[in-house]
């Protein structure tokens, strides 16, 4: 999937935040603004959310990840978010998805009267089986209710909440919406994932202070962190990261580096293992040929906890290392649009080569023979 987060806001769901003459991001000036939300609104990764004015949210029914039929209406009396995501996706919905997950979580106990939601938007994808890998890959199967129906049934819901999906040279794009319903159906806010993956605990931070506003006593948010944009690590930064084992790992300039970003969670579109195990391979031939040697950098910031990754990594035997990104700044530094995403670059910091996607092994040195 491609997003096309700013452009969707003028054309999929122009005539739905067209019609909040009453709502919007605030327009009066940032200095009716407390500092957090004056932060949050030049901030060019973070969407603070559009009001929807209390309209209510169309109604409908779908099938979860266990095969159970579920209505939206069968949820009144909660405060409900509901995401847009694509069973599939490797770049912006799991960004949505974590948010969403950090969301309930900063609320504490007053959590549990949040229901997680999600639409599939992939028509391509549209079984329960693809509803429940993708909660597996998330850690979000006890956690939510991902929601798949017929294509007629899916259209009729995108169409009704003004979600444009597309394919477009065979990849899936579709509007990364996430909507607040309050416990009497009315969506209050409309929030738009953006692709930065530095900007995930802040966007979950914006989410529970909406939510919180929603819910009885008003509860308060568990995290209280800046909202004002955040510095990206590029490859022209001295970066040090958390091993995955073993001692920290660096980035930034000194010597050449192939630099690997992925995730665990691509183990449902691929197979993962044998893929890092590939990496052992190009090790072995860069070091051979005097070519840049493999870095791996897991997007740690979207997975379901350090803790997890270690775990899924150990044994696997990798003969290079691999860092931890649980900031996602090295991520946003690197411009990383998907995962797998593969950076080539220089001693001097400079990017040679960038890859979206996995390569075959002579495919991978042929493009870094190229481009060193």
């Amino acid at each position: 999937m491609i997003p096309l987060v700013r452009a969707f806001i003028g054309l999929a769901l122009a005539g739905l935040v067209a019609g909040c003459a009453s709502g919007g991001t605030a327009s009066s000036g940032n200095s009716a603004m407390s500092p957090q939300s004056a932060a949050a609104m030049d901030n060019p990764n973070l969407d603070p959310g559009t009001s929807l004015g209390g309209t209510p949210a169309p109604d409908f029914r779908l099938t979860n990840q266990f095969g159970q039929p579920m209505s939206l209406s069968s949820l009144h009396g909660e405060v409900v978010l509901l995401a847009f995501d694509d069973s599939e996706c490797t770049n912006v919905c799991p960004l949505t998805t974590q948010s969403m997950i950090w969301a309930k979580q900063l609320l504490g106990a007053a959590g549990d009267k949040v229901r997680l939601l999600g639409v599939d938007a992939n028509p391509r994808a549209t079984s329960v089986a693809d509803a429940l890998s993708y909660s597996q890959a998330h850690g979000m199967v006890n956690q939510w209710n991902f929601l798949t129906g017929s294509i007629a049934q899916l259209k009729s819901v995108w169409s009704a909440y003004h979600i444009a999906v597309q394919i477009e040279k065979g990849l899936i794009d579709h509007t990364p919406a996430l909507f607040v319903i309050d416990q009497q159906g009315r969506e209050q806010k409309l929030y738009l994932t953006q692709m930065a993956y530095s900007s995930v605990i802040q966007s979950a931070e914006v989410l529970a202070d909406e939510l919180s506003s929603l819910l009885p006593g008003h509860p308060k948010v568990g995290s209280q962190q800046s909202l004002a944009s955040v510095s990206a690590q590029g490859p022209g930064a001295q970066v040090t990261l958390p091993a995955a084992s073993g001692p920290s790992v660096s980035l930034g300039p000194g010597k050449p580096r192939l630099v690997m970003f992925f995730a665990t969670w691509l183990s449902e579109m691929s197979d993962l293992k044998s893929e890092l195990a590939l990496g052992n391979a190009y090790a072995a031939w860069a070091a051979r040929s005097g070519m840049p040697g493999l870095t791996g950098v897991d997007e740690t910031v979207v997975e379901p906890s350090s803790a997890y990754v270690r775990s899924y990594l150990r044994g696997l035997g990798l003969k290079y290392p691999v860092g931890l990104d649980t900031t996602g700044r090295p991520a946003d530094g690197y411009e990383v649009q998907d995962q797998p995403w593969f950076s080539l670059v220089s001693a001097s910091g400079k990017v040679l080569w960038t890859h979206d996607g996995w390569l075959t092994l002579p495919a991978l040195e042929t493009a870094v023979h190229h481009a060193a």
